[in-house]
């Protein structure tokens, strides 16, 4: 018998979603989408990254939705989203714009968190209508708007055109990942994670990452090793905060300082020594409290409706 695709227990197993649905993109892709809390509450939506799922997200869902409705879905091909030929920044956008449409009343705003690639969407979806009606404010943790390949630190040779050329081709690997071994979490640990990340944190995140089919992982790392959305930054104009980890081997801090500097509403950005690419993972309850307060600033309830005598 096969291992679950996550952890079952412990702070990063996924707790139960109150209802589940199914959101349709543009093209008619079918979107997987969990709703916990409580329906009438202040809205999170929350879109995780190249090769996880809703899953990576637990810990946030877990303590947030004691007080909120958070919304979180999962990308093509990840998690029970079903596969699709199409890859692109635009196919992101579309689906970003779809679950904000499929679970928020009209003129009803969110909070959203995007995680490396969930962020990314944000980026591409800043100029779409649904994008510019529902979303309030926005979280990017562990991100960045291009040069991901050409900035990434996994391979520690100097930079340049070869380190770039074999990144690549670290990263685009059509090579299966197999099952979860002790190699497996180190290698894993030690190119996407902080040095001093517990160990329910790596096998959280390995579980995760090794349940992404192949197919998948190498067609959206073309997308990634092509990214480019620096152009459309200036925006992204509602507020956001940004957090990065001092030791992300995959978009080191210098990608959030570019993002503060061309967005034009940066409340910030928290960068946390040691930490590595998997923030929500490996700093949960920072992440939490960051979602929480821009919540706090920029949610309200929605009044209870009123029975009619």
């Amino acid at each position: 018998m096969s291992r679950p695709a996550h952890v079952t227990s412990g702070p990063y197993a996924p707790p139960v979603a109150a209802r589940e649905l199914t959101a349709l993109s543009a093209d008619g892709a079918r979107l997987h989408v969990e709703v916990h809390g409580p329906e009438r509450a202040p809205a999170v939506v929350l879109a995780h990254g190249w090769t996880c799922s809703t899953a990576f997200w637990a810990a946030q869902i877990r303590e947030l939705a004691v007080d909120h409705r958070v919304v979180a879905y999962d990308q093509r091909g990840h998690g029970r989203t079903p596969a699709s030929p199409a890859c692109s920044t635009d196919t992101l956008a579309d689906d970003l714009e779809a679950v904000l449409t499929a679970t928020l009343a009209p003129g009803e705003q969110a909070v959203v968190a995007g995680h490396s690639m969930g962020g990314m969407t944000v980026m591409a979806a800043a100029t779409r209508p649904a994008f510019r009606e529902h979303v309030a404010a926005v979280l990017l943790c562990s991100t960045g708007s291009s040069r991901l390949v050409a900035e990434s630190t996994v391979l520690p040779i100097r930079p340049g055109r070869v380190r770039s050329r074999l990144t690549g081709r670290v990263l685009g690997s059509r090579a299966p990942l197999g099952p979860v071994t002790p190699l497996a979490r180190r290698i894993l640990k030690y190119a996407t994670m902080g040095p001093a990340s517990a160990p329910d944190m790596v096998e959280a995140c390995a579980r995760i990452v090794h349940a992404c089919p192949r197919a998948v992982r190498h067609a959206w790392s073309h997308v990634l090793d092509g990214l480019d959305l620096d152009h459309g930054l200036a925006r992204l104009r509602v507020p956001v905060e940004i957090v990065a980890g001092g030791a992300d081997r995959l978009t080191p801090p210098v990608h959030a300082r570019s993002l503060a500097a061309a967005l034009p509403n940066c409340l910030g950005v928290t960068e946390l020594p040691g930490i590595g690419h998997m923030t929500p993972v490996e700093a949960p309850d920072l992440v939490t409290g960051k979602i929480r307060a821009l919540a706090a600033a920029h949610l309200h309830a929605i009044p209870a409706v009123e029975e009619s005598a």
